[in-house]
């Protein structure tokens, strides 16, 4: 059963997040009210009320979200994390220092809902590996720089 939990990130999320392994699945909607989800890998914790992440400025997401503002993170990892967040989203660099394509968005935190269900447990999460040494270099490039944007930003 689905609660409410604040607008805090959960301490279980924050460990999920900063093992920079998960993937959440951004949710937005097109100006024509379409439906539209993108799984983001590059994603981090900025304090406990914003989320950090990196997304490519030409993807479809991108640009829904930067029309609509309001977005959808949903979080299933190990440990029996479940959760979906509303946010409001804003760039904060574009284009990323790390690729000219990649831009920075700070989704600020309006509403966190628990999706634990009472029948079953999320053991494991989305587990993704590179495809090239060149997809390690650029990710970890990403991740560093949304690491220093949260202690700065």
């Amino acid at each position: 059963m689905a609660k409410n939990v604040g607008i805090k990130l959960p301490e279980d999320l924050v460990k999920v997040l900063k093992q920079e392994k998960t993937v959440a699945i951004l949710a937005t909607f097109s100006e024509k009210g379409l439906p539209h989800t993108t799984p983001i890998q590059s994603i981090y914790p900025k304090g406990s009320e914003s989320i950090l992440m990196t997304i490519n400025k030409e993807h479809l997401g991108y640009h829904n979200m930067v029309w609509q503002k309001k977005v959808m993170l949903s979080f299933l990892d190990e440990g029996n994390v479940a959760y979906s967040i509303l946010g409001r989203a804003g760039v904060v660099r574009a284009p990323s220092l790390v690729h000219p394509l990649m831009n920075v968005v700070r989704i600020d935190i309006i509403d966190i809902k628990c999706d634990r269900s009472i029948i079953t447990r999320v053991d494991s999460g989305v587990r993704w590996s590179y495809t090239s040494s060149e997809a390690e270099e650029l990710s970890v490039a990403l991740m560093d720089e949304l690491k220093e944007l949260a202690r700065t930003l």
